[in-house]
């Protein structure tokens, strides 16, 4: 098989392996406050720990290809900050909107805010994926196996809140959809413009931008909203639960 066909292959399964995340929405559903608080509490975990145990040390030994350990932190606190504002930024752009039902309306935000989130976070893993991949081939696969086991939560994030805010499962499917296929467009735009372009420096600031945008959705939205339920054991559980596996999944990989 053709090299980048190999690595666009991978890159779309890495994206599309957060279909998986809609799976809890075609099930019977009984208990809708215990899937929410759940479901919202263990993608946080998930995009916490993702942050602090991959995105930040990525960015990291990236950008000491260009700095010294101390200039480099502080560049990557700097752009991490950055990531924060910047999702405190997208978070006004779409207000809490006032109507009938106050509950339905957050959690549509989040979803909502959620796959904003998701989107710019597949985007430079789609160029990082077809660009290990092309060069070598196993890096690439276990790179896309690495990120499938993290975009699963993230697409129960988007999903679970759409589709118990909307009642529509096929809403909560597209949007899910939606950030999936961001992970092959970013292998896309790596193909046709951006591998030449593509340095160390550049992914580490973009991994740090990305991880402040994550903790703050994870600590601003997700959390707050699985809080929100008044299940406070499920809460904690569950957010335990999703910062193990991806810790878990950190030591295997």
């Amino acid at each position: 098989m053709n090299k980048m066909v190999y690595a666009f292959l991978l890159s779309s399964i890495a994206g599309l392996s957060t279909l998986l995340g809609t799976i809890p929405i075609f099930g019977k559903n009984k208990n809708k406050e215990n899937i929410i608080t759940s479901s919202l509490a263990f993608a946080a975990g998930v995009m916490i720990c993702v942050s602090f145990t991959d995105l930040l040390p990525e960015s990291f030994t990236l950008l000491q290809e260009t700095f010294l350990p101390f200039p480099g932190i502080l560049v990557l606190l700097i752009f991490f900050s950055l990531g924060v504002l910047l999702s405190i930024f997208i978070d006004r752009l779409f207000p809490q909107k006032t109507s009938h039902n106050t509950k339905q309306s957050k959690l549509y935000r989040v979803g909502f805010i959620s796959m904003i989130a998701i989107i710019a976070h597949n985007l430079p893993e789609g160029i990082a994926t077809f660009l290990s991949a092309s060069e070598n081939a196993k890096l690439g696969l276990l790179l896309t196996i690495a990120i499938a086991l993290h975009n699963i939560p993230e697409g129960i994030s988007i999903a679970i809140p759409i589709f118990y805010s909307t009642k529509s499962k096929r809403k909560a499917f597209l949007y899910t959809l939606l950030s999936g296929m961001s992970e092959p467009l970013g292998a896309l735009l790596a193909f046709l413009f951006l591998s030449p372009f593509v340095t160390p420096f550049m992914m580490g600031i973009l991994l740090s931008i990305i991880a402040g945008i994550m903790i703050h959705i994870a600590v601003y939205e997700l959390l707050p909203e699985s809080i929100s339920y008044h299940l406070p054991k499920a809460t904690i559980f569950f957010f335990l639960v999703g910062t193990l596996l991806m810790y878990l999944s950190h030591i295997l990989m």
